[in-house]
């Protein structure tokens, strides 16, 4: 694995960095603390800075040479409502928020890789690096996209990375194709005729009728969508009645969850066939039905060119420990909306072991600071590789 020297020079600076962001995590659009802190650290590095798109995004652009083409770096800085239950000597000092997914690393990469190419300018061409907020379900991307990214800073292509528990920090991942599926939400309501639990003949329960459903939900995935085309359909939140009063059949069942797909056809599918059973449902009992289905983010998909450069640059850094076959995750990421505007390629980057289980989105999990250097290290590397001197 290459890491080039002036990047392990400041690899003490970063990671202090890094682990000052771990000890003070801010949730979407709340980001004013990480911004402040982002948007100085370019500055002295001599980037021009852009702030305020999605509320507590920052933009830091590098130009050198006369070279035309221009690449945007996204890293996201948002951390996750969640306590922190491990014990480390910079643990999260706000009750309730933790960095949990690594998006402090992600930030601290980022800007290791900012400072380099601002002190070596060893390319040509232009490279707006962008920290964005609100990854963690509440619009960053999508916000800084309406909010006219890539009207200012218009994109030849656009990359994301983001860390990999279970992999090693010398290797990355980088595959064509589908890498994260869409995130979407559906809600339902059925609503019944409540009344006494032991005269169930004189109203119309939607109870019963949630059951059904609910035993039957999985038949979306199993009987219509393709069994060669990944789906997920899961039921997170119910509602109904009162435990206080267990002789009281309610009048509504509110249910909700989420579905994942990779291709937009089976997206479709599932928004419809979620409806279909739902309403089939509500009319077999006799009862009504409101159905929603929100969408909120597509899936990632990767370009197949810009997959090409991106590969080009991990391996070298990182040689045969650039692997070209992973699997998708069910996940969502919402670099989506990015990838949308200009070809996009979203890669993985080793996080080393899950200690102890220590997944994303788990209260002991930590980003592996040995980590920083090789991310920084292929941040360099594509730009230099993208945009030849």
């Amino acid at each position: 694995m290459r890491v080039p020297p002036g990047i392990a020079d400041d690899l003490t600076f970063l990671t202090a960095f890094r682990r000052d962001l771990h000890a003070h995590p801010e949730l979407g659009f709340e980001e004013e603390r990480t911004s402040d802190l982002v948007a100085r650290i370019l500055e002295e590095a001599g980037l021009r800075v852009h702030r305020g798109l999605g509320k507590t995004g920052v933009v830091g652009t590098l130009q050198v040479g006369n070279g035309t083409r221009a690449i945007g770096l996204r890293a996201d800085m948002d951390a996750l409502a969640m306590p922190e239950l491990a014990d480390r000597p910079y643990k999260s000092t706000v009750a309730g928020k933790m960095h949990a997914c690594g998006h402090d690393g992600h930030t601290t990469m980022l800007l290791g890789a900012a400072r380099h190419l601002a002190a070596t300018r060893n390319f040509s061409g232009m490279v707006h690096f962008i920290f964005q907020p609100a990854e963690e379900g509440r619009g960053g991307a999508r916000r800084m996209v309406e909010d006219g990214l890539f009207d200012l800073f218009p994109c030849d292509a656009v990359y994301g990375l983001h860390n990999m528990p279970g992999l090693a920090v010398d290797e990355m991942a980088v595959v064509a194709g589908p890498q994260l599926a869409s995130s979407d939400s559906w809600r339902l309501t059925f609503r019944g005729v409540g009344t006494h639990g032991a005269k169930p003949h004189l109203g119309r329960d939607p109870i019963t009728a949630a059951g059904t459903f609910l035993a039957s939900l999985q038949t979306v995935v199993g009987r219509v969508v393709d069994p060669l085309q990944p789906a997920v359909v899961s039921a997170c939140a119910l509602q109904a009645g009162d435990p206080k009063a267990l002789n009281v059949i309610p009048d509504t069942v509110e249910i909700g969850g989420t579905a994942r797909a990779y291709t937009p056809h089976v997206r479709d599918q599932l928004e419809e066939e979620i409806g279909r059973l739902a309403l089939g449902t509500a009319a077999m009992y006799g009862i009504e039905a409101d159905y929603r289905f929100e969408r909120r983010i597509p899936p990632v998909v990767n370009d197949p060119d810009a997959t090409a450069r991106a590969l080009s640059a991990a391996r070298s850094v990182f040689g045969e420990k650039a692997l070209t076959s992973f699997p998708p995750s069910t996940a969502g990421d919402d670099f989506a909306f990015f990838a949308l505007e200009a070809p996009g390629c979203y890669v993985w980057l080793g996080n080393g072991p899950a200690v102890d289980g220590a997944l994303h989105h788990n209260s002991a999990y930590d980003f592996n600071d040995a980590a920083i250097g090789p991310g920084a290290a292929f941040w360099t590397a594509l730009v230099e590789q993208e945009l030849k001197a």
